[in-house]
C-alpha cells in the first residue's frame, strides 16, 4: 500500500474537519504495536485515543466478535438478543454499586446526549452545569457543554440553552491563582455563588464532570472536590453525571476513575475502551432513575449492536481474568517514577500527574506558560524513534501517556527511554 497515494485519495473524499495526529498509514496492528505502510513498527502509546485498553487485535475479543457475526450482526429495536443482554449484565457488574441499568449507544457523544436527556426528563429541570476545559463530544448538545477549545463551538451558536460553566479544579493552573498549600476549595465556593447569581438550584437538572479531565489537560480532580460536589448535589436534589468516556474500563488502574474517589454518580457515561475498538457506549444509572424513562423517550437503531456487545463482554472478561487492573496500576507507578525523575532535571516539564495508564506531562516555557511548541517537537522526535504519543490541552502542551494495559516491562522501558532521550535532546 502506497502511503502518499492513500493520503491523496483521503484528501479527495474526506472533509478537512477530520483531524489526524500523525502521517502514518497503518497496514497491520497487534498488541501494543502498529505497522506502517513504510514498513516501520511503532509502539502505540495512544491506544487509539484511549480505546484499545487491551491492545490491538485482542485474540479473545476478535474470537467473540467473529462468533457473533457468524450468527447475526444486527437486531435493532425489533427483538432481543443474548449478546446485548449479557454485555449489559457484565457492565453493571463492574460499575459502582447501585448503578444497575443500561442504555447502549454507539459513541461517547451519543451517550452524553442520553445522559443529559435522562437528567432533564427525570428531574423536570432544564439547567446543566459543566466545567471549563471539559470535552464531552461534538454533537450539538455535547458541544454545548464542551469548552476544551473554542474551535469545537465556533459558528454553531446558538447552542443548547440553560447551560452554565464553572471552573474545573485544575490545581497546577488554579483558576483562582491559589497554591496547593493555600487551597480552600474556592472552586466549590464559586459553584455555590453560581447557584445564587446565575441559576437557582431548583432549576438545575445536573452537573456533568469528567472526574479525570481528558482532552482539557489530563487533570485528575481532587478527592475533596468530588466529595464536596456530591454533597452539594444531594443537598439540592441535582443529579451528578460522571463522564468516564476516556477514563473508564480500567484505564486508571480501576474499572472507573471514580473508584479511586469513593464517590458514586447518579449517571455514568461509558464509551471508548468498552469494546476494544468496536463502536459502543453506554449510559448507566440507578434503577429508580432509569425506570422513569418510558418506552420511546429515548432510542437507537445501532446502539447495543450484538457484535459490539460480544466484544464488550470479551473485553471485560479479558481485563478481569488477566488481572489487568493490577497491571495498569503497576504501569502507572513505573511511568510516574521515571517521569518525576525526568521532571527534576528538566525545566521544560512543569507538572506530571495522573494514575494508572492515564498520565499527563505538561510542558512549560521559562515563564511557566504552556509550551505547545516544545511539546510538539518532543512528540515528533519520539515518532522518529518509533513511539506514538498524542497531546491535549488548550495549548496542546500536554503529552498523554495512555498505553494499553497489556504493555510489558520491556516495551514500557523502551517507550520511557525514547521519551527521556527526546526531552533531554531539547535542553
Amino acid at each position: 500500500m502506497n502511503h502518499d497515494d492513500l493520503v491523496a485519495r483521503a484528501a479527495h473524499v474526506f472533509t478537512p474537519a477530520l483531524h489526524l495526529y500523525w502521517p502514518i498509514t497503518v497496514v497491520n496492528a497487534d498488541g501494543v504495536y502498529v505497522e506502517g505502510a513504510d514498513g516501520r513498527s511503532y509502539l502505540d502509546f495512544s491506544s487509539g485515543l484511549a480505546v484499545l485498553n487491551i491492545g490491538h487485535k485482542s485474540v479473545r475479543v476478535m474470537a467473540a466478535a467473529r462468533c457473533q457475526m457468524e450468527r447475526f450482526v444486527h437486531t435493532g429495536g425489533v427483538y432481543h438478543n443474548a449478546a446485548t443482554v449479557t454485555a449489559a449484565e457484565d457492565l453493571v457488574s463492574i460499575t459502582p454499586d447501585g448503578l444497575d441499568m443500561v442504555f447502549f449507544s454507539n459513541s461517547g457523544a451519543e451517550a452524553v446526549e442520553g445522559a443529559l436527556k435522562l437528567a432533564r426528563f427525570v428531574t423536570r429541570r432544564q439547567g446543566i452545569i459543566s466545567f471549563t476545559g471539559a470535552f464531552h463530544g461534538r454533537t450539538l448538545g455535547a458541544v454545548s457543554i464542551t469548552t476544551s477549545s473554542a474551535i469545537y463551538r465556533k459558528r454553531y451558536h446558538p447552542l443548547l440553552p440553560s447551560v452554565y460553566q464553572v471552573p474545573y479544579p485544575y490545581c497546577f493552573r488554579c483558576p483562582f491563582r491559589k497554591s496547593p498549600d493555600q487551597c480552600d476549595l474556592c472552586c466549590l465556593w464559586f459553584i455555590e455563588k453560581t447557584l445564587v447569581h446565575h441559576i437557582d438550584p431548583d432549576e438545575v437538572a445536573a452537573f456533568i464532570i469528567e472526574p479525570f479531565l481528558g482532552e482539557g489537560g489530563y487533570v485528575p480532580a481532587p478527592r475533596e472536590f468530588l466529595s464536596g460536589l456530591r454533597e452539594l448535589c444531594d443537598r439540592y436534589g441535582i443529579m451528578l453525571i460522571f463522564d468516564e468516556v476516556q477514563s473508564g474500563m480500567g484505564r486508571t488502574g480501576s474499572w472507573f476513575a471514580v473508584d479511586h474517589y469513593g464517590v458514586t454518580p447518579d449517571i455514568l457515561v461509558v464509551a471508548k475502551g468498552i469494546a476494544s475498538g468496536f463502536p459502543l457506549s453506554a449510559v448507566v444509572s440507578r434503577r429508580e432513575i432509569m425506570s422513569q424513562w418510558p418506552s420511546g423517550a429515548h432510542g437507537t437503531t445501532f446502539g447495543g449492536n450484538p457484535v459490539s456487545c460480544a466484544a464488550a463482554s470479551a473485553t471485560i472478561h479479558t481485563i478481569r481474568d488477566g488481572n489487568l487492573l493490577e497491571r495498569g496500576t503497576q504501569i502507572g507507578i513505573q511511568i510516574l517514577t521515571r517521569l518525576h525523575e525526568l521532571a527534576a532535571e528538566s525545566r521544560a516539564i512543569g507538572d506530571v500527574r495522573g494514575f494508572g495508564c492515564m498520565i499527563g506531562v505538561e510542558f512549560v516555557d521559562e515563564t511557566g506558560n504552556p509550551d505547545g511548541q516544545v511539546c510538539e517537537q518532543i512528540m515528533n522526535r519520539c515518532l522518529e524513534e518509533g513511539l506514538i504519543l498524542i497531546n491535549c490541552g488548550p495549548a496542546r502542551n500536554i503529552v498523554r501517556f495512555i498505553p494499553p494495559l497489556i504493555t510489558d516491562d520491556d516495551d514500557l522501558e523502551r517507550a520511557l527511554d525514547i521519551f527521556t532521550s527526546a526531552v533531554r535532546s531539547l535542553q
